[in-house]
């Protein structure tokens, strides 16, 4: 995505306060269960950085790196760190099925949180699985998590537009294009089970896979840390909390720990 107003509508309706604070809280906190005890950290396509920028504010001691494609994104990147005044942020431009500029075995964790989608085929997933494998230290820690392909076009339609008088239309149909372009839930086990570590696992939400998480188990967090993000929950909206915890309740029926307690 580089052109500039789809970039301003992404970035804005998208930001840490919007319609999206409750999967932004719900991932923070998983990734940081995940990461607990890692040094350094690849997000694999994190645009303008709104889910790195939490998960680096909740977890300081870690160093991460921010790759896109989009030079674009990037530089929304760069501009919403400095903002929050992060220091443990870099970026780099790459490409999530090749990652030309990570060596081998030069990362102890590797996030993504719904980016998979935009690879246009399955081909480019096994790919990105095979890169994430070769720059993944032994025993590193993994987190992906996308939308899974729905059978129904009218499921689809309901999800998209769900938030529509809240959010920018170009919000919207971007939201409806990622659902239809997503994977299914095979595809991902798959792929994981030929080239992911044999810790990492394929979990989705109840009944339905509207998200599926690709990850390595999770550890516990510091006293403190826990208590942050349990506050930031409570911060939320009355709306958007809702949100959040009936997220949390469909993934705990789908087998995901539930990472605020």
């Amino acid at each position: 995505m580089d052109d500039p107003e789809q970039v301003a509508a992404y970035s804005h309706a998208g930001r840490i306060d919007g319609v999206m604070s409750a999967a932004y809280l719900y991932h923070s906190a998983q990734i940081s269960r995940v990461i607990q005890g890692k040094s350094r950290v690849l997000d694999l396509g994190c645009g303008p950085a709104t889910q790195l920028g939490q998960v680096a504010e909740l977890n300081p001691e870690i160093s991460f790196l921010g790759v896109d494609l989009s030079e674009t994104m990037l530089d929304s990147g760069r501009k919403y760190v400095d903002k929050l005044g992060l220091k443990n942020v870099q970026f780099q431009h790459d490409d999530i099925t090749v990652l030309k500029s990570i060596p081998d075995a030069s990362v102890d964790a590797v996030m993504s949180t719904v980016v998979l989608h935009h690879l246009p085929t399955r081909q480019h997933l096994d790919d990105c699985f095979r890169q994430v494998s070769r720059v993944l230290k032994p025993g590193g820690a993994v987190y992906l998590t996308d939308f899974g392909r729905l059978k129904s076009l009218k499921s689809v339609l309901f999800f998209a537009y769900m938030n529509a008088e809240h959010q920018p239309h170009l919000f919207s149909l971007d939201y409806e294009r990622s659902l239809r372009a997503a994977f299914l839930l095979e595809d991902f086990q798959d792929a994981a089970k030929r080239f992911l570590p044999s810790s990492v696992g394929v979990l989705s939400t109840f009944q339905v896979p509207f998200l599926i998480f690709v990850k390595t188990p999770s550890g516990d967090l510091p006293a403190a840390k826990a208590e942050r993000i349990k506050a930031l929950r409570a911060s939320l909206p009355r709306t958007y909390r809702k949100d959040l915890d009936e997220l949390r309740f469909f993934c705990k029926l789908g087998g995901l720990d539930d990472p605020i307690r």
